[in-house]
């Protein structure tokens, strides 16, 4: 009667919860295919250790497929995720559409250490609503080798037209090397990063005060013309399919002479266990031409919870782990101060040991710390965003126009095609929004 009894007992106190294992909660995180972002996924045994309560189950994909499954999630309220990888795009969007919940940080994250640029970005009303993972501006990095045997000295902010030079000078496709790296393939965030940026320093912008696309215009032209042909004469084969991973792969194998792109790439390019070419990277300010404006771009990869998750306490507690100062200590610890994610928190910059591995770490903080969200344009724009404007819209025209211009960049089509074509989409889109009729 006793054994009962006290079964019973354990029954009871079982259904309370008292004496039972503590249940799993299962976290679901949609990211991006970056190398931090997979060094994050290795060290998810230390989290789980930390958190023997929540398990970690990881989503991972390629940019352009990580933004759309995003999108329509949690558009839709799918609910498919729990924590998603954002960029700095889409952050202060969905926040003011409530899509969002806010990030809440204590004294131990110390949220004041973040990065000025970077934190703006992501907050709204005073509120952080995704918080960084590693943030990004752009900046020229070359094979500083290649640039002595040739006799081209570049200065901390060169121009587009000495780029260009020493590009002509070192192209050698017999000895495997290419003159100039640059993204090709399609997307708003792929090619038409970069080439906004490109299109910015020629004097042009997206949209002018009426909200009417500029893309068919001369300042277009100049810059598109520019980078076809940059990369017909010294780019590499393909080159209309690459973005990010293909050019730091071939920057890697000692392929590239120069190459315009994340400052996220320095951390590689510069690490003797995946590049062949360590210790020959040099690194300037992102190439200007008619005016410095919008010469480099700003962006982050960051961590943030859709308002149609249930589980909010273990996704807050995931993201702060992962974007806390301990977690940059850890990567340190595990694989070295050359390998931490950068461009977010400013005690990563003031750490010696970094400072002493991290030959880019000047010259990326610079990028950052003087790409301006609000002025990027010469003629004055109504959108805020450097290499992107912060509109819902602007997704459906990026990726229309990125996919003329590596159709342009390929010879399927005309420049002049591509631009005409271009600006044809991107008037639909507005008007179909009701910018103007």
């Amino acid at each position: 009667m006793k054994r009962f009894l006290k079964a019973g007992l354990v029954l009871a106190l079982a259904g309370t919860g008292l004496v039972s294992q503590a249940a799993t909660t299962e976290l679901v995180i949609a990211t991006v295919n970056n190398g931090h972002m997979i060094e994050m996924q290795k060290l998810t045994p230390f989290f789980e250790k930390a958190y023997p309560d929540i398990k970690l189950k990881w989503v991972t994909l390629e940019e352009g497929t990580l933004r759309q499954r995003v999108t329509t999630d949690i558009a839709t309220k799918g609910g498919q995720f729990d924590v998603m990888t954002i960029g700095l795009y889409e952050a202060p969007i969905w926040s003011k559409k409530g899509w969002l919940k806010p990030i809440a940080t204590d004294a131990a994250y110390d949220v004041d250490d973040l990065l000025p640029a970077i934190r703006n970005g992501l907050s709204n009303d005073g509120k952080l609503y995704a918080a960084p993972f590693y943030g990004e501006s752009s900046m020229l990095m070359y094979r500083k080798d290649l640039a002595d045997k040739v006799g081209v000295k570049f200065s901390d902010q060169p121009t587009w037209a000495q780029v260009k030079e020493f590009a002509d000078k070192a192209n050698d496709p017999k000895a495997g090397v290419y003159g100039m790296c640059l993204r090709g393939k399609p997307g708003w965030g792929d090619n038409m990063a970069f080439l906004t940026t490109l299109v910015n320093t020629n004097g042009g912008q997206w949209f002018d005060m009426q909200w009417k696309p500029q893309i068919d215009t001369k300042v277009w032209k100049d810059a598109i013309t520019f980078y076809v042909d940059i990369m017909k004469k010294n780019g590499p084969p393909g080159a209309s399919a690459n973005s990010f991973n293909e050019n730091l792969a071939l920057f890697n194998e000692g392929k590239c002479a120069a190459w315009v792109d994340a400052t996220i790439a320095a951390s590689f390019i510069s690490d003797p266990k995946q590049s062949k070419v360590a210790d020959k990277v040099a690194f300037a300010q992102a190439p200007t031409a008619v005016t410095p404006k919008g010469a480099n771009w700003l962006w982050s990869w960051n961590l943030a919870i859709p308002a149609s998750s249930t589980k909010d306490d273990a996704a807050q507690k995931f993201i702060k782990w992962a974007t806390s100062k301990d977690y940059i200590n850890l990567v340190a610890k595990e694989t070295g101060w050359a390998s931490v994610p950068t461009g977010t928190r400013k005690s990563t910059y003031a750490n010696p040991e970094f400072q002493k591995v991290a030959k880019f770490a000047e010259a990326e903080k610079k990028a950052i710390d003087t790409a301006n969200l609000t002025d990027s344009t010469l003629p004055k724009s109504p959108y805020v965003g450097v290499q992107y404007a912060a509109i819902p819209e602007f997704q459906a025209i990026g990726v229309a126009v990125g996919q003329q211009m590596s159709a342009a960049l390929s010879g399927k089509v005309t420049v002049d095609q591509a631009l005409k074509t271009s600006q044809l989409a991107a008037e639909r889109e507005m008007k179909k929004a009701g910018y103007y009729k």
